[in-house]
């Protein structure tokens, strides 16, 4: 399915040659183990999927497949997902989308955060995104494009790596010093020898968060692609959600993106903060 709006929390979870197992309950009676499994399936869905079949679906999850077949018929009944039977596959349903748009609707986050994300992506030419975490990535919830045709084409629903995406830095700037830390652990764990050389970037850029407002990043998670980006606290600041503005990093140098785009991107996410808080109030 290419275009998904979900908005799920961190969770953790082991991860077993790249790929996310289905959190245990340890135990916790009011763990309800096969609404996990079942929700599993629906993350295992990225934004070029267009049909999973229980074979895949099993190995993203590290669901046994006469598992995944039960929860896949189950959630097929009930319009979470679409048995399409030419491809003897599965896609998502309008079900598992009316949370995340209810949940964008009923916050006033897109009727207030679109219009200033369109107006910026006009003025710059480059590419607008909202995005949320998602384990070890960030989910794009909505993406303002530019007139023309070189722009990112990063639809809501796109992923891009929590610890070397602008989007992602930012994101971790914005939590409190006790959730980015936990947030961490599970970063390291994913990443296993990587995570030093990773641990030292990031570090530098939740530096420069404090200096300047803003996080950047050049051709990092993407070779051909830049961008620098801001948090954006909602009401109380449990809730954080992250802006960026991107595109092709031959064009966005690094001065472009501190000197111009940097204090553009941090001024809309401040914008949108106070504007969401008294929608708020």
């Amino acid at each position: 399915m290419k275009r998904s709006t979900s908005i799920p929390q961190p969770v953790d979870a082991a991860v077993v040659s790249g790929e996310t197992v289905c959190p245990a309950d340890d135990g916790d009676r009011n763990f309800v183990g096969a609404l996990a499994r079942g929700l599993e399936l629906l993350r295992a869905f990225g934004p070029t999927d267009d049909y999973l079949g229980n074979a895949e679906l099993s190995r993203r999850t590290g669901i046994p497949r006469p598992t995944v077949s039960r929860l896949t018929y189950t959630l097929a009944s009930l319009g979470y997902l679409v048995y399409v039977e030419a491809h003897e596959k599965y896609r998502v349903g309008q079900g598992a989308l009316l949370p995340a748009h209810r949940y964008l609707s009923g916050a006033g986050i897109r009727d207030i955060a679109q219009p200033l994300m369109q107006s910026l992506a006009l003025a710059t030419g480059c590419t607008v995104a909202l995005a949320a975490p998602d384990r070890h990535d960030m989910l794009y919830l909505e993406s303002c494009q530019p007139r023309g045709g070189l722009v990112m084409r990063l639809t809501p629903g796109s992923r891009l790596p929590m610890a070397t995406s602008a989007i992602g830095r930012a994101w971790l700037a914005g939590l409190d010093p006790a959730r980015r830390a936990a947030v961490l652990v599970e970063l390291e764990r994913h990443y296993g020898a990587r995570w030093p050389a990773l641990r030292t970037k990031l570090d530098r850029a939740l530096r420069e968060y404090a200096r300047r407002g803003f996080c950047l990043a050049h051709a990092e998670w993407d070779r051909s692609v830049s961008g620098v980006a801001a948090p954006v606290r909602l009401e109380g600041g449990t809730e954080v959600l992250s802006i960026n503005i991107g595109g092709a990093s031959t064009r966005l140098s690094p001065e472009i993106l501190e000197s111009n785009l940097g204090p553009r991107i941090r001024d809309l996410a401040q914008t949108l903060q106070q504007r969401l808080w008294h929608h708020a109030a």
